[in-house]
């Protein structure tokens, strides 16, 4: 893809399970991406062209999914002043909380924004994303509002259906 606005790494292709409803987000909200699978401990001089290549064609945020020792979203914050968003992913002895740690502990001055272990964390990583991307695009701004309303209703609907459950059970 041309020009993406947000680059997305991976540091294996196993990762992509966690990773499909973020991509589903950032295709609704009309967010251009990338999407490429790199380590930070087997393919190093990768994952650095491919920052610096993502750099160069205009990228707005990294969104870097790893679990384990998870350094691929430290990685890429060292060698970028974008934001780099990292999801740490389920798996490993800790399942999880590795990840999370290995990505939040972050020396001062080169931040990884965090987030939840797993695809809810991959889910809200696009959301926050498009947010940074939306300060200059307002048609993705409203594309956010319009996905804020979905959650509304989602929440409205389902207490519906709890009050006509209860209501159904005082009938019987």
């Amino acid at each position: 893809m041309a020009d993406p606005e947000v680059v997305i790494l991976m540091g294996s292709a196993s990762d992509w399970k966690h990773l499909q409803g973020m991509v589903d987000i950032l295709r609704k909200l009309g967010i251009t991406f990338d999407m490429h699978v790199s380590s930070a401990h087997r393919t190093p001089a990768r994952t650095t062209t491919l920052v610096q290549s993502a750099e160069a064609a205009g990228c707005r945020v990294f969104i870097c999914a790893a679990g384990m020792a998870a350094h691929l979203a430290g990685v890429v914050a060292a060698q970028t002043t974008r934001p780099v968003l990292g999801v740490p992913l389920p798996g490993g002895v800790l399942d999880g909380v590795d990840a999370l740690l290995s990505t939040v502990q972050m020396p001062a001055g080169i931040p990884v924004a965090t987030f939840a272990v797993g695809s809810a964390g991959a889910r809200n990583a696009a959301v926050f994303a498009a947010q940074i991307v939306a300060g200059d695009r307002p048609e993705v701004r409203e594309s956010l509002e319009a996905l804020r309303r979905d959650g509304e209703e989602k929440v409205r609907a389902g207490d519906r259906q709890v009050s006509v459950a209860l209501s159904e059970e005082d009938v019987r």
